[in-house]
This record gives C-alpha cells, structure tokens and sequence, in this order.
C-alpha cells in the first residue's frame, strides 16, 4: 500500500495542475492569445530559470553521471532511427510521417522529469535530472527539425538547424548553470532567493498552461495514428528505454531519470515545430493531448513497478 501511495503522490499534483489549466480555459479565463503568451513565458523565462537553479545548487558531480549520460543520448539515437525506419511503413502521408517519428520518440523531459524526481528524491537530487535534460533536450530537438524538415519536402538548412539550437533558452541555461557550477561562481544571497521563488513558479505555471492547451476534436479523424502514437510513446518506448536501464545496473537516482525520460508524454513544443514546417499539426496537437493525459497512467506503473522491485 505504501508504495502505491508513493506512486501517487507522483502523478496527483501533475493531474491537479493539468486539470486546472483545462477548466480554466473552458470557464472563459484562459483564451487562446493568452495560453500563447503564457506557453512563451514558461519557454523563454521560467523553465530557463527553472534549469539553471538546480543546476547552480547541484552538488552531483558529473563524472559519475557519464555512463547514464551515454545511455541516455545513445537510447534516443536508437529509438529515432528505428522509428525513421519503421514508421514510413505504416503511414502513408509526408505531413504524417514526420509529427508521429517525433510524438513518438521527444519526451516532455524538462516539464514531467522534474517534478517526478522531487517526488521521488527530493529537490536537492534535481542537478542529475538536469544534466540529463542540459543533453538531451538539444539532442531532441535537432532530431525533431531534421526528421519534420526530411518530410516537409523543403531542403534541409543544417546552418539555421545548428542555430535554432544554439539560440534554444534551455539550452543556454544549461550552459550557464555549468559555467558558474563549474568556475565556482557566486551570486549574491538575495539573488538566489529571487532565482528560487521563480523556480518554485515554473511547474505548476507550466502545467496549468499544458492542460490549458488540451483540445479533443479530431481524435475520430486520426483514431488509427494517435493509437499507434499512444503505443509507441507510452508502451514501447518506456519497456524498451526502463528495461535496457535495469539490465545494465542503473538503479536508484540514475534509473528514475532514465524512467522520467521514457516515460514523459510527448513535448509541447512538438506542435509549434511541426506547425511551422507545414506538417500535420493537428494531429501533432492531438498526440500531444493524449499522451500527456494517458502519461499519468504510465508513470503510476512504472514508478509502483520499481519500487516495488526495490529499484528506486
């Protein structure tokens, strides 16, 4: 009982949140221009703040990290190049193809990660977490413009590629967060405080913002690829990423940031990228919905799985 009690103390705030930014908007107080606003906020100024906090506070040292590290990126590697090679099979449609290789394989890792590893571990073991994001969310992001750029059918600009990525607010508070983690460098007390009651903001603002967004037209029309979107993401992915990990000996702090990557739904952000290259945002939207909703279902497995295995 204590260990479904911990898997739920988990996924409750996520689904409070979620569900909040849903009524909200229903109830007229969020509109469309304002959760636009609010989702630019969170990217350009809250999360940026949110990663370079726990970086600077993190006493984890990033030697010992390399092996999950490795495994983490080369994972992502895999997975992307068996979904390039599996999914032109069964869908039929550029504009298609492209939205489900990303929903499938780009994890909302920053959003949900974050908030799992609190629950688990607590706030000062969060610098593991972000090391993890500082790498990976970059990787993401150059497989997801690469992939959405291959079947727009424009040609591919691997300079503006190279520096979307380098200009990504993430990205540059990762970057920053090492530098000063690195060099020793000190900000002021009453800096850090500001810094930190931001952080505490980021979360909760952003989840309210995602549930906000959720939208259930459509779901009909694209009833065969958002099943085969919700497999990939919340059942394949996961066992493959979750299983691979224990094999190999991670446990503990390292396998629940290796989980939280898996098994967190697909990024918000997939459904802007895909607008803005002509693809199929619709159904980019829709399989954002469905797993960010269904999501809370899968992690409650497998954190209950592992820690009922005495792994977490």
């Amino acid at each position: 009982m204590e260990i479904f009690y911990l898997s739920f103390t988990v996924v409750f705030p996520l689904v409070c949140m979620m569900s909040l930014g849903y009524v909200l908007r229903v109830v007229g107080i969020f509109n469309e221009l304002f959760l636009k606003q609010l989702n630019k906020l969170c990217f350009k100024v809250f999360l940026p703040t949110l990663l370079f906090t726990n970086l600077y506070q993190s006493s984890f040292e990033f030697g010992s990290a390399i092996p999950m590290i490795v495994f983490g990126t080369t994972s992502v590697l895999i997975i992307f190049f068996l979904l390039v090679w599996i999914v032109p099979r069964f869908v039929t449609e550029n504009r298609d193809r492209g939205v489900m290789i990303q929903g499938i394989f780009r994890s909302n890792f920053v959003l949900f990660g974050i908030p799992m590893i609190i629950s688990l571990f607590g706030t000062e073991k969060t610098g593991v977490a972000v090391i993890m994001i500082a790498l990976v969310v970059p990787l993401f992001n150059v497989l997801s413009v690469i992939i959405l750029e291959i079947y727009s059918g424009h040609k591919t600009n691997f300079l503006s590629i190279i520096q979307g990525v380098a200009k990504n607010p993430l990205l540059i508070a990762s970057v920053l967060g090492f530098v000063f983690l690195g060099l020793g460098i000190k900000i002021p007390l009453l800096m850090q405080d500001v810094l930190l009651d931001i952080s505490q903001v980021t979360t909760p603002l952003a989840l309210i913002a995602l549930g906000g967004e959720f939208q259930f037209s459509g779901v009909a029309k694209y009833k065969k690829l958002l099943s085969g979107a919700i497999l990939g993401k919340l059942v394949l992915v996961p066992l493959f990423g979750i299983t691979s990990a224990v094999l190999l000996g991670f446990r503990g702090i390292e396998l629940a940031v290796l989980m939280a990557m898996f098994v967190s739904p697909t990024a918000v952000s997939s459904f802007t990228m895909a607008q803005s290259v002509g693809a199929n945002d619709e159904l980019a939207g829709q399989i954002v919905v469905w797993n960010s909703i269904l999501a809370i279902v899968s992690i409650f497995i497998w954190v209950t799985i592992l820690q009922y295995a005495h792994m977490l």
